[in-house]
């Protein structure tokens, strides 16, 4: 058992239990029992959430992750079901089967066919009259085809299919009868697109529900509140609707250990100990019933893959890979061998992070740096799955710095420093996508869909005028595109909104959701067999013959035709590694924090863990020839080699704050004095490289750190303008401006690329006001450079004292820095040979650092 504390709601909710509380009693002794038989016993917090649901209340639960929040949500429903129906009884066909009574939304097509299984379990042996389905891209035509005609008791589904449900002119009717929807995983919707559209569904949902409960489940979340809120929206008077925010306090032990090097290079660099520590990883391994091994990309993924049946190639009997662009039957292989024990280790991506529940996994590997709290206490969370075991992570450095990364995010899971996500406001490109969806669903009137609207939190603030552009931009494509019919995709017929063309339909439901990539390129075998898929853009660069690793399997491109990249296998275990987009993962606000505490307990000589011993070397060696900055200092390092004049500039943020720092402080710099500079940047700090010596302390008197006139300046820096064109492709496809092509036929990205590009010139020339390339603007901004972590970032520089070190070498934190530099440079030199020749020139002795220190603000 288990503590467990419960927030109150706003207000009191009117009950909707329809049955006696004698059956309502009698259900819960059944459902007592079935706990029994599995040695189980409900938690505290579960029953709160059962008794809140029965009282007609919605909410939040929050949990660790294995301890139970499937079925604290699952139960409600059905206690509720059972009540009514006293005596058990299965349903014989499945027309007798009860009509959709849950929805459960997932994010991930992953996690559907298991969490399928874990709610049929207890209706099938409580003998409910229940169907348990799910409904996703990867559902077969046959069961599409049974759902058309009746939906299940219990729909397992994705954002995106939830909104091609509401595409349905008799959606109304489809919905009758639905009690409860439950968002699993909501702290990984939140901040996304794909979470205002689920708001959006719920909305639509409520009005045509108005008694519907709503659920979230979420562990690893900061702001809860907010998250709680954003669920449940708003009611038909503006006012937050009353949740019941449940914490599900169950003590859950987490072990973070990191494998610690025998030896420390001195200058350590990203990669540089990658799979050289693979010998001990392989012995971690072997002593482990099960294990996965995380990774942060599916480079890396293919990568450590191929590491370990190359160190022992009987483990590929019991080894695995799983990530997003493996096929369905792959993936699903992988996770049903992984249960039964079939497979012993598993390489993953976040495509294991969620949900599925792996209780025989007793280890957890993190090969480099979480980069996150959350993402440190979700991937621990995958062993131990179950309430009272242990959960085990061991964290593997690709390089020496990452060692104070593991250190500081232990620190930061202790304390409870938890990254918060912040929901999004107002996407008018998901707006216009989600009007024609009404649109196709029977129709919508202005006024009834500005209510709806306004009682989610991501449209809340809508103006009427908002509105109005987005209807007149789905109805004649706003100012600059009426000429033009395949823009009017919406027609009004008597004040109701409507889509009549049925080319417009049939495009808009094959460009539902707002999950945007490179082109997929499908990897199929000469005789058929399908691998999955790789980006274009990679494929693009291959030519007949050229080898290259997937799915740990090496092959031999052959051709590519129809959008099908055609190989064989291949021999030996060479090849490239596929790279995919959005690989970067930088550090989050809270384990940077985490990060520089650390340093300030290395500055003052505590090394108490054996992370910070191992890297205790390195940071001696980093005092000696500069020093380890204070919490309140911000350090710049000058540095004279024979390729300039470098800058190395240290404020420990992360790498997306330092990308715009560099480009911010290169721009400000030139405007003392015409300048050039080339930069690098990486989670501790960045380099700027010019010909001849930045004019620093000018540019400091002169306000390099302050944040006046900051929009403006990382505006010019960047070519914002350039990167806001970038943006629009993604914004102009959620909006249904440009169609990524019919199933077989899809359009490239350069054809992509090209028509984005085009639509972007013509609002800008001609339609100067146009809110969706305001909107692009603001998103390069907000997700790219992180402009309000950045006005953050320089308003606590700008309080801390300078402390400008002229150093004749590069020092270790440089160091990775220059390797960064180097690699960006074309040559014929193996990037591990320039890097060893680096290493000898910096291990020489320096002279001790000039050190002057400069106060500001």
């Amino acid at each position: 058992m288990s503590a467990m504390s419960s927030v109150p709601s706003r207000s009191a909710v009117p009950s909707v239990r329809a049955v006696p509380s004698a059956a309502a009693d009698r259900a819960i002794s059944r459902l007592d029992e079935w706990f029994s038989l599995r040695d189980w016993a409900p938690f505290p917090f579960q029953r709160d959430v059962w008794h809140a649901y029965a009282n007609g209340e919605s909410g939040l639960i929050h949990a660790a992750t294995g301890t139970g929040k499937t079925y604290a949500a699952w139960m409600g429903p059905v206690l509720e079901a059972m009540a009514a129906h006293p005596s058990p009884k299965k349903a014989r066909r499945r027309a007798d089967a009860a009509p959709l009574r849950v929805l459960w939304i997932t994010p991930l097509r992953a996690l559907a066919a298991d969490t399928v299984q874990a709610l049929r379990d207890p209706i099938e042996e409580l003998g409910l009259p229940w169907t348990v389905e799910a409904r996703t891209g990867d559902t077969s035509q046959a069961q599409r085809a049974r759902q058309r005609d009746q939906l299940p008791t219990a729909l397992v589904t994705t954002p995106e299919s939830l909104s091609l449900l509401l595409c349905r002119k008799d959606h109304a009717s489809l919905f009758a009868h639905l009690r409860c929807v439950v968002v699993d995983e909501w702290h990984e919707l939140l901040s996304t697109k794909r979470g205002a559209q689920v708001e959006l569904a719920l909305a639509r949902l409520r009005a045509l529900c108005p008694a519907l409960r709503t659920w979230g489940v979420s562990a690893t979340l900061g702001n809860l509140d907010v998250a709680a809120d954003t669920l449940l929206g708003y009611d038909a008077h503006g006012q937050p609707r009353a949740r019941r925010l449940v914490r599900g306090v169950v003590p859950k032990d987490i072990e973070v250990e990191a494998l610690v090097p025998e030896t420390m290079d001195r200058f350590p660099w990203a990669g540089h100990l990658n799979t050289k520590l693979l010998p001990d990883v392989m012995r971690r391994l072997e002593g482990a019933q099960s294990a996965i091994v995380f990774t942060n990309t599916r480079s890396q993924c293919e990568i450590w893959f191929q590491s370990i049946i190359a160190a022992n190639p009987a483990w590929f009997e019991f080894t695995a890979i799983h990530h997003g662009s493996l096929s369905r039957t792959q993936r699903e292989d992988v996770e049903d061998g992984l249960k039964t024990g079939r497979y012993r280790v598993v390489v993953a991506t976040s495509s294991l992070d969620l949900g599925v529940d792996f209780t025989p996994v007793d280890l957890v590997m993190q090969i480099g740096s979480p980069k996150g709290v959350a993402r440190l206490l979700q991937r621990a969370g995958r062993s131990g799955h179950s309430p009272g075991r242990v959960s085990r992570i061991l964290c593997v450095p690709t390089h020496a710095f990452e060692l104070v990364e593991v250190a500081a995010a232990r620190d930061a899971m202790r304390a409870g420093a938890i990254e918060s996500r912040d929901p999004l406001d107002r996407p008018l490109d998901l707006l216009a996508q989600h009007l024609v969806t009404l649109a196709l669903g029977g129709g919508f009137t202005r006024e009834a869909v500005l209510a709806e609207l306004r009682t989610t939190r991501a449209y809340h603030q809508l103006t009427e005028q908002e509105l109005d552009w987005v209807i007149d931009f789905v109805t004649r494509g706003g100012a600059a595109l009426r000429a033009y019919p395949e823009y009017a995709r919406v027609v009004c017929e008597d004040g109701v909104y409507v889509v009549t063309d049925r080319r417009v339909a049939l495009r808009h439901v094959l460009n539902i959701g707002t999950i945007v990539s490179d082109a997929a390129i499908a990897v199929r075998y000469l005789k058929g067999g399908r691998l999955g898929t790789v980006e274009e853009s990679f494929v693009s660069r291959l030519s007949p013959g050229d080898k290259f690793i997937f799915a740990g399997t090496p092959l031999e491109f052959v051709r590519l035709r129809d959008l099908t990249a055609w190989v064989r296998k291949a021999k030996g275990m060479t090849g490239a590694i596929p790279r995919w987009q959005g690989a970067r993962m930088p550090l989050s606000t809270e384990l940077a924090a985490a990060v520089r505490v650390k340093l300030e307990e290395a500055r003052l000589g505590d090394y108490a863990s054996a992370e910070m011993q191992a890297v205790r070397p390195v940071l001696t060696l980093q005092a000696e020839r500069s020093a380890i900055p204070r919490p309140d200092e911000l350090l710049i390092e000058r540095c004279e080699t024979r390729d300039g004049h470098h800058l190395f500039v240290y404020p420990f943020e992360g790498r997306l704050v330092h990308e715009g720092l560099a480009a911010l402080w290169a721009y400000r710099i030139a405007q003392l004095a015409p300048a050039s500079f080339s930069f690098s940047c990486n989670d501790y700090g960045f380099e700027l490289l010019s010909p001849e010596p930045a004019p620093l302390a000018e540019a400091l008197e002169a306000g390099l750190l302050s944040t006046s006139h900051l929009l403006h300046d990382v505006m010019q820096s960047l070519n914002a303008a350039e990167l806001a064109r970038r943006q629009f492709r993604e914004i102009a496809r959620v909006a249904g401006l440009i169609f990524s092509g019919y199933p077989g036929q899809s359009k490239s990205v350069k054809q992509l690329q090209a028509s984005s590009s085009l639509l972007y010139d013509v609002f800008v020339n001609h339609d100067p006001g146009n809110l969706l390339v305001q909107q692009a603007r603001r998103e390069v901004l907000e997700r790219q450079l992180e402009a309000s972590r950045l006005g953050r970032v320089l308003e606590r520089l700008s309080r801390s004292a300078v402390r400008v070190v002229d150093v004749e070498r590069p020092t270790p934190l440089a160091f990775p820095l220059l390797v960064d530099m180097t690699r960006a440079k074309l040559s014929t030199e193996k990037l591990a040979d320039r890097v060893k020749r680096m290493t000898v020139a910096a291990e020489k002795p320096a002279k001790s650092g000039v050190m002057s220190v400069f106060r500001f603000g």
